[in-house]
């Protein structure tokens, strides 16, 4: 008996120990190796470290903590399925050309606070006579648009979003367009645009402040991002126009992803889109990180019949220039430049830069209709397939003046693209 007990002790002796050292070899810091596969710098470049990728992760819920010899990398987590769990550590760095960067990955029990460089503000109110109130998701019935409430329930028609270069807004109202924030410092904007002293909703952004202003005429466009479908050679709108009271999608949901230092994400379902008959399920996710004067927007449709484009817009109210078509990296970038805002009072620059292995060419919206005022980038779109592209605005008055320069708005924009086509090769050691 007592060698069954002596072995037994053993035994679990042994397994404390190998526990133990399993621990400690789970607590270790993690060596990731990245490096910049192309011939050119990348300035602010994104890296998403997957969490699959790493090895087990003891203390999954405590903050990372990214350094490079004795540099610290801003690195934030995010929970892209919203199940509850981290997904990726997103990071955004500085690479030279083919340069190879050895980071080593902690963690922290204390959040390292890093500074606040994306964000994204959205508020809403309960009745025409109540406070907008923040909240960080949204459920729309097809028969609540605003013409039909009377009123505007959203703090600055939906939700808007930042860098530490330019702003956003999506009319989360019926209209889903995009708009744009010109931005002439890089701090983050004032979280009560759009609201007045009492609280109520109040389109008070299109006068200058100091951080800047709304700049972009949209009417009856997609604006900057937007997006419809081409079916049959008729351009149909994602939602209605301003004067519509009842939506063409059954409900449009919003939630906020994902707001930290470096990175911030919305998502959107079009649930039951109808067009002609045939219901479409749209998901649509905007991501913005610092440096680039432009987000990324990634649609995903479901329920395609096979005669159908996807629709990427630009519009180009007070455009009186052509529009310019240029391949660059694994992209086509559309650009316009002129005194594109309001009233023509400024100049500015807006882009979209669209897939060129999709690119079928662009068409004009016409002058009347649903989606107006707009050039619409044709794209091949394949059932449950996303793609993704991006919008880029930049404004005279922002922290580069040399958007008041054509050539160096172009220049901009094609450099932008080669950088966005160049890979990063990520190795966890």
């Amino acid at each position: 008996m007592k060698k069954n007990i002596q072995f037994g002790l053993t035994i679990t002796t042994t397994l404390l120990l190998l526990n133990s050292c399993i621990a400690q070899k789970n607590e270790a810091p993690t060596k990731i190796v990245l490096k910049n596969t192309s011939d050119i710098a990348l300035p602010q470049k994104t890296v998403e470290i997957k969490r699959s990728n790493l090895p087990f992760i003891k203390n999954a819920t405590n903050f990372p903590i990214v350094t490079q010899q004795k540099d610290t990398i801003p690195a934030q987590l995010n929970d892209l399925d919203g199940d509850g769990k981290w997904d990726e550590i997103f990071i955004v760095t500085d690479f030279a050309a083919k340069e190879k960067k050895e980071l080593v990955l902690k963690w922290s029990e204390t959040d390292p606070k890093f500074p606040i460089r994306t964000s994204v503000r959205f508020g809403k109110r309960a009745g025409k006579n109540e406070p907008v109130k923040p909240a960080t998701e949204e459920v729309m019935p097809a028969n609540e648009v605003h013409t039909a409430l009377g009123y505007q329930r959203y703090q600055t028609d939906g939700p808007s979003w930042e860098n530490d270069k330019v702003g956003f807004r999506h009319y989360l109202d019926g209209r889903n367009a995009k708009d744009v924030f010109g931005k002439r410092i890089p701090a983050i904007t004032p979280e009560d645009v759009g609201i007045n002293s009492k609280g109520g909703v109040e389109d008070n952004y299109h006068q200058m402040y100091d951080w800047g202003r709304d700049i972009f005429p949209v009417g009856n466009s997609a604006g900057l991002g937007g997006y419809a479908l081409l079916v049959n050679g008729e351009i149909k709108r994602l939602g209605i126009t301003t004067k519509e009271s009842l939506n063409n999608i059954e409900t449009t949901t919003f939630k906020i992803v994902s707001e930290g230092p470096e990175n911030s994400v919305l998502a959107y379902n079009y649930h039951n889109w109808d067009i002609n008959g045939k219901k479409y399920q749209v998901q649509e996710t905007t991501s913005i990180w610092p440096g680039m004067y432009g987000y990324e927007n990634t649609v995903t449709v479901n329920g395609l019949q096979g005669n159908e484009v996807f629709l990427a817009a630009l519009s180009n109210i007070n455009n009186t220039n052509p529009l310019i078509e240029i391949k660059s990296g694994d992209f086509v970038c559309l650009i316009q430049h002129g005194h594109l805002t309001y009233e023509k009072q400024w100049i500015l620059g807006t882009a979209i830069i669209v897939p060129k292995n999709i690119y079928k060419g662009y068409i004009e919206a016409p002058k009347t209709g649903q989606l107006t005022d707009s050039f619409l980038a044709k794209l091949t779109v394949k059932n449950n397939e996303p793609i993704s592209y991006y919008a880029v605005a930049g404004w005279e008055m922002s922290a580069d003046p040399n958007f008041k320069d054509a050539a160096y708005f172009t220049k901009y924009v094609t450099t932008l693209a080669t950088q966005l086509s160049a890979k990063i090769d990520v190795v966890i050691k």
